[in-house]
């Protein structure tokens, strides 16, 4: 078991190291660049742009810049009043060691920008999952009791539909009805707001106010994968409640719903919780449409406008922390996978 984690802990390594490669270089490579828009300016001096590049490293070849970011430089000039001018010296330890640079934008450090938004799409994430397995569980399990009946049918037609339907599309959808055309029969107002995480006049901290504004990207996120985990719960029950042990417990006389929750939904929900954590990830990247859709102050937000302002340090940031946490999870599976089943080390 030790030499099959070390050597999945090694791939996993090399896995990173390449990847951060490939995303360094398909940022850097990208037509324009962090100081585009300044140098085809003619109001701008043509100096201060070759200062600014001086300051962010960008007049150095890219493997320099690569090695610079990955493992840092002790000289790197750091501007932290924000007015151009290269009043101080820093050191630069590289992402290897936790530090991923400073924003072209703000001038601040980029995790401090992702820490002030990575908790708020943990919050939307959990949610959206929790939202999302609590609405498929049930539904997964009437659909295997009455296989083949009308709810069946019809869940199954609305599960097709809600994979097929795009979330940007979606969340359009539900802000025209609950935003532009339900409006509250008591104030006139619009039923639910069309975005952001909370009031413009809320003070402190307000239940009710988080709740209204979660509604709708909460139900934009979740319809997807309600339909997904259903028919997934569905066909792992079906596989269940025929098996022998099933017709042994019917056989001794428990009743049916003890038999449906207490031995086929146990075991039937096993496959999905591993698929539940390899799905985590995914989920979490997918809250970028959400974010933007609803105004979200949240790391897919925060994304989006670094790709618009060419913000460099933020997108590899982003990148390559979504991207490690798709692998580890991964790496996670595969170990408990090989610690369960034995025969999985020695493939």
């Amino acid at each position: 078991m030790t030499t099959y984690i070390v050597r999945r802990l090694i791939q996993t390594a090399g896995l990173l190291v390449l990847l951060s490669i490939l995303l360094f270089a398909l940022v850097n490579l990208a037509p324009g660049g962090p100081l585009s828009g300044q140098g085809q300016s003619r109001h701008v001096d043509p100096t201060k742009v070759e200062l600014l590049k001086r300051q962010f490293g960008l007049d150095k070849p890219l493997p320099t810049q690569y090695l610079i970011w990955l493992i840092g430089n002790d000289w790197m000039r750091v501007d932290k009043n924000g007015d151009g001018i290269l009043d101080s010296y820093g050191t630069r330890q590289g992402i290897l060691r936790g530090d991923f640079g400073f924003s072209f934008r703000s001038r601040q450090p980029v995790l401090t920008e992702i820490g002030q938004r990575l908790p708020n799409t943990i919050y939307l994430t959990v949610i959206t999952m929790l939202v999302a397995v609590l609405i498929a569980i049930p539904i997964g399990i009437i659909s295997a009791i009455r296989q083949y009946s009308t709810f069946d049918i019809t869940v199954t037609t609305f599960s097709f539909a809600g994979q097929a339907i795009p979330e940007f599309w979606l969340g359009l959808i539900l802000i025209l009805i609950f935003y532009a055309w339900l409006k509250n029969p008591f104030t006139g107002e619009p039923l639910l707001p069309p975005g952001g995480m909370t009031s413009v006049n809320s003070i402190g901290f307000d239940l009710g106010d988080r709740i209204i504004h979660l509604i709708l990207p909460v139900l934009t996120g979740a319809l997807g994968w309600v339909a997904w985990y259903s028919r997934f719960l569905r066909s792992s029950m079906l596989d269940v409640i025929h098996q022998d042990y099933i017709r042994t417990a019917r056989a001794k006389g428990l009743p049916n719903w003890k038999v449906l929750y207490k031995h086929a939904l146990r075991n039937a929900l096993v496959p999905l919780v591993t698929l539940l954590a390899l799905d985590l990830p995914y989920i979490f990247g997918g809250a970028i449409f959400v974010e933007i859709l609803f105004s979200w102050p949240g790391m897919g937000r925060l994304y989006y406008q670094a790709a618009l302002d060419r913000d460099y340090p933020i997108l590899l940031a982003v990148l390559i922390i979504g991207a490690s946490f798709i692998i580890l999870s991964n790496l996670l599976a595969d170990i408990v996978y090989a610690y369960l089943d034995p025969r999985i080390r020695f493939e």
